[in-house]
């Protein structure tokens, strides 16, 4: 699979997501290039500050520092708001001598008293910063930095948290003792940590801010993870134009089960609303008559014998296929899915067709040898991935694995390239979990891959395209409810993203599969 990615990497840098060890090069660059480092932390602190005075007007602050960089942001950011008339505090974790160079700069120039950090330092205060670790730490919280942070939580004081609240790991998202901050200030781009669950709910307010990092020093890092954005897909967004027909953009076909006829229906109403010109769903003879009577601009085709189902995938009137909706875990499900991957053509694999590889994983690895999208929740692919570490890296090893681009489904779906590139879905709403919600998701990408858009783009604008159009229901929503929702999104997204999408540099992720 090869890639066009990041035309203009972090021009913008709300989509980039840079891991720990990416900023720590980040800055490494920014000193190399003549900006030092007692400079990044003296703006770090200073833009800390100016979100927190354009957030709440003064009141008294209690700002908690960590024996590291952190904590001289900490500082810095405990000065400027005192010299702007703030009543500001300083509790310390350590002593500010055995901070190091630039924190130790910034910790000296600090006029106040330095209490030691204790819940006693939060008596008072209407503000708490929390400067302890950051996105770098490595163990669990402990000691008064764990005490402290949950009595600032149980008081109910709203927490600032500097780049991530302490306690999260900035590339997992897993929490070790954090609690949850009202605000959230980081650095030049977000960290995966702030888009993984548990992390992204304890971040509360994600705030990234330019801390004058050189831009040639931006220009040079190559990022392989984004968070999921129009700006990631939109130029590979198919289009209409006027002289487009209906077999112009696309056919899509999806094998229907029995006797769960309603997760193919659904399928087949996400592929049509997305944008396939045509949409068909071939079903055993025996469900013809349930499929025809609920379906209208969508076309129902029987298969009776093996042979039927041959002369639909070898013929050349379907430009890409769905199959696992209601298919059922058995050895037809099984022996379909290889006639798709067979053909070369775009192919989803959804739920029950990739339980039936649960005893031979490696079966299905060998059989994709062309643009293929799965998308599993995590009981599917725990039964045929590996499911030990984060979200993130589990994801990207199985698509590197199996060769295919893997969706991984929840409120913070992961797409993973073979290639390592990886997008984190962060706009779906909590009332996506109702029965057939994924179905409407395989539906979509299908959709998006009849019509030409490549696998990796298909997926992470269907994820997206499904988010907002739950997002916009709201409570009480049904999957049945997301199809009719597309056109007005849709429509959004040209009226919106386009237009600045055609004076702006944009991040590009484009496959050619």
């Amino acid at each position: 699979m090869n890639m066009l990615i990041c035309e203009a990497a972090l021009n913008n840098r709300q989509t980039a997501v840079l891991t720990v060890r990416q900023m720590e090069d980040v800055d490494r660059l920014s000193v190399a290039a003549g900006v030092t480092s007692y400079e990044l932390m003296a703006n770090a602190g200073a833009a800390i500050a100016h979100q927190i005075e354009r957030h709440w007007t003064p009141r008294p602050v209690v700002v908690l520092c960590g024996p590291g960089n952190n904590g001289g942001d900490g500082f810095v950011t405990a000065h400027v708001l005192a010299e702007a008339g703030w009543p500001v505090r300083v509790a310390m974790l350590g002593s500010r001598f055995s901070l190091k160079d630039e924190a130790r700069h910034h910790a000296r120039r600090w006029q106040g008293d330095v209490e030691a950090l204790s819940p006693s330092v939060l008596e008072g205060a209407e503000l708490i910063v929390d400067a302890l670790f950051g996105a770098g730490l490595g163990r669990p919280l402990e000691g008064q930095a764990l005490a402290t942070l949950a009595a600032a939580s149980e008081g109910g004081v709203p927490i600032i948290a500097i780049d991530m609240p302490s306690g999260v790991m900035g590339d997992t998202g897993e929490a070790v003792g954090a609690v949850p901050a009202a605000l959230t200030i980081t650095f030049l781009c977000k960290k995966p940590g702030h888009l993984l669950l548990p992390g992204r709910d304890l971040c509360g307010e994600v705030i990234v801010v330019d801390i004058g990092t050189p831009k040639a020093v931006v220009d040079s890092i190559a990022p392989r993870i984004f968070e999921n954005s129009p700006a990631v897909w939109l130029a590979s967004l198919p289009g209409v134009k006027t002289t487009t027909d209906k077999h112009s953009r696309g056919h899509a076909l999806i094998f229907g089960g029995y006797p769960m006829t309603g997760a193919a229906r659904m399928a087949a109403r996400g592929a049509a609303r997305a944008g396939a010109g045509l949409t068909t769903i071939a079903v055993p003879e025996i469900a013809l008559s349930i499929y025809a009577a609920a379906l209208d601009s969508i076309m129902v085709r029987p298969w009776v014998t093996p042979e039927d189902i041959g002369h639909l995938l070898n013929g050349s009137r379907f430009s890409a296929w769905l199959i696992g909706s209601g298919a059922g875990v058995d050895k037809e499900t099984f022996g379909h899915v290889l006639a798709m991957l067979a053909s070369g053509r775009p192919t989803v694999l959804d739920a029950d067709a990739i339980t039936a590889f649960q005893d031979e994983p490696g079966v299905l690895d060998r059989a994709i040898n062309g643009p293929c999208v799965l998308t599993p929740h995590e009981g599917e692919f725990r039964r045929v991935f590996d499911a030990a570490g984060d979200k993130l890296t589990r994801t990207r090893a199985a698509a590197f694995r199996c060769g295919a681009v893997v969706v991984l489904k929840g409120s913070d779906t992961v797409i993973a390239a073979p290639d390592g590139t990886a997008v984190i879905n962060a706009n779906a709403p909590p009332t996506l979990a109702t029965a057939g919600s994924g179905d409407v998701l395989s539906g979509i990408i299908l959709g998006l891959l009849a019509q030409g858009m490549p696998a990796f783009a298909s997926a992470a604008a269907g994820v997206w395209l499904h988010g907002e159009a739950a997002a916009e229901f709201g409570p009480g929503l049904l999957a049945d409810d997301l199809p009719n929702l597309l056109p007005g999104v849709l429509r959004r997204l040209h009226e919106v993203w386009l237009p600045v999408e055609a004076t702006q540099a944009h991040v590009s992720v484009s496959h050619s599969d």
